[in-house]
């Protein structure tokens, strides 16, 4: 379907408001959103990125300074694409109605109690920057499968990839289906305050409390997809070269901004020196150079480059023991174009240090010994609830220990990240890690109203039983037999 009214590159509030009004007619003139229907959004969203895979890689390239293009494949691209997939095999499924028990005498006699889901109406959805594709076109699965229309807003900090969907989403959505706005913080704000049925935000706490509050003026329901700093616990009984292996599969991606990225990491006191070795070889095997290394992608900006640097700046004035892995010793002083950072162990940071106070979201990663598992529990505990959770061991008892007494978003085992690839888990935080949660059948609930349907028995067991005024005798004893313990 091709849109000619492609959303404007400076909306003003009118603008957005105007889409907001058109799409809310037209959900309440709709009604009942049909399987095809969101069948067919869903397959238009699956072509949209599929078809035009290439061209969103190397826009993302231009927004990074550079980023690689494998990584954006499967991050951006495959992972996009595999949400969408989920939703569009299972809505019929998760369109059937829930029947629910209807309570005992009525229930003998013929009523009935279910649960339709109803689509909630128009979804604001606001993306970030370290995956500017994923973090709409993701819970866009679930605002469709739940038979919606959304606006998005994309982030300013990759400005060619949200100017590169707003025009390719007006090619395969009307505007009235599906709008995408584009601008700056004042542009975002404004969008926040826009009274949506429902706003799903990914990004940073900070932001989020600004978009909490927004959206409270209108009573909107908001799902916060946020981050904090996910610890890593690796017991005694794992291999030290597998944990590094995993670890730092995962630590690499995007350079650590990710919201899931392994932030520090618990190692046993005794095998410190082990790991950290072991990390150095495995980090020079997979990038024997990186300035110019097409593997190893750029942190977004200046800015973001600017406060990694001076989250090292400040450990190593602390007395850090601050190891850059940097095989080719490349200089990386004059860069053109791109901010690269070559990954950096941060080795038993005191916790004064910003780098234990700040979520690192780039190449850094810090390192801590402990010898008992309950110190890293206890120092798990005494932090802001995180995102995801890291367990590498083979002791089950000291696994069901760890997650019997933690709380996070959610939990990996013997990996980092991966769980977020499960679309039959929900995916969200808790606390300052975020609220409310989606992917999968979770996603359809989260942008679905649960309405409720009671039918009454045809029999009138208010009257029957002398419910009704004047109450009398026949009250008296009804409501004898009905109160029990």
């Amino acid at each position: 379907m091709t849109n000619l009214n492609i959303t404007p590159a400076n909306p003003t509030l009118d603008d957005m408001r105007a889409t907001l009004d058109r799409q809310r007619q037209l959900c309440t003139e709709e009604g009942a959103v049909s399987a095809e229907l969101r069948i067919d959004r869903l397959s238009r969203a699956i072509d949209l990125i599929f078809d035009n895979r290439d061209i969103i890689v190397d826009t993302l390239t231009q927004d990074f300074g550079h980023r690689s293009s494998h990584q954006s494949l499967m991050s951006d691209i495959y992972a996009t694409i595999e949400c969408l997939k989920h939703s569009k095999k299972h809505v019929k499924k998760w369109m059937k109605a829930e029947k629910r028990s209807a309570p005992f005498p009525m229930n003998l006699m013929g009523a009935k109690a279910r649960v339709e889901f109803q689509p909630k109406g128009v979804v604001g959805i606001i993306g970030t920057w370290n995956f500017p594709l994923n973090t709409v076109f993701s819970p866009l699965a679930g605002v469709l499968a739940a038979g919606n229309r959304a606006m998005i807003k994309c982030s300013e900090v990759t400005p060619k990839t949200g100017e590169l969907l707003a025009t390719l989403t007006a090619k395969y959505f009307s505007s009235d289906e599906i709008a995408v706005f584009n601008g700056g913080p004042d542009v975002g704000a404004q969008f926040s305050a826009l009274p949506f049925d429902h706003i799903i935000f990914t990004g940073a706490t900070s932001i989020a409390r600004h978009i909490l509050r927004a959206a409270s003026d209108n009573l909107t329901p908001v799902t916060l997809e946020l981050g904090g700093k996910s610890p890593v616990i690796v017991s005694e009984s794992y291999p030290i070269q597998e944990a590094v292996e995993r670890i730092f599969g995962g630590k690499i991606l995007n350079v650590g901004q990710v919201c899931l990225s392994p932030d520090y990491v618990f190692v046993p006191e005794d095998q410190l020196t082990a790991f950290t070795e072991a990390a150095s070889a495995y980090i020079a095997t997979m990038f024997p150079t990186v300035r110019d290394n097409p593997d190893y992608s750029s942190v977004v900006n200046e800015r973001h480059y600017q406060r990694l640097q001076s989250y090292l700046a400040d450990a190593r004035e602390k007395g850090a023991d601050v190891r850059e892995l940097n095989p080719a010793n490349e200089d990386f002083s004059q860069q053109q174009g791109t901010f690269k950072i070559p990954l950096t162990l941060v080795v038993n940071p005191s916790d004064d240090m910003l780098v234990m106070q700040e979520e690192l979201f780039g190449p850094i990663i810090c390192i801590k010994t402990y010898r008992q598992v309950d110190d890293c529990i206890n120092y798990v505990n005494a932090r802001p609830r995180p995102l995801a959770l890291y367990y590498f061991g083979k002791n089950k008892t000291e696994q069901q220990h760890i997650l019997d007494h933690t709380v996070s978003g959610a939990v990996t085992i013997n990996d980092v990240i991966f769980h977020v690839s499960c679309e039959d888990l929900p995916f969200g935080g808790i606390g300052p890690s975020g609220m409310g949660n989606y992917h999968g059948a979770d996603g359809f609930k989260t942008f679905s109203h649960a309405k409720a349907i009671y039918k009454q028995s045809n029999i009138n067991f208010q009257k029957l039983g002398g419910m009704i005024p004047p109450y009398g005798d026949k009250a008296d004893k009804t409501l004898k037999a009905m109160i029990r313990k």
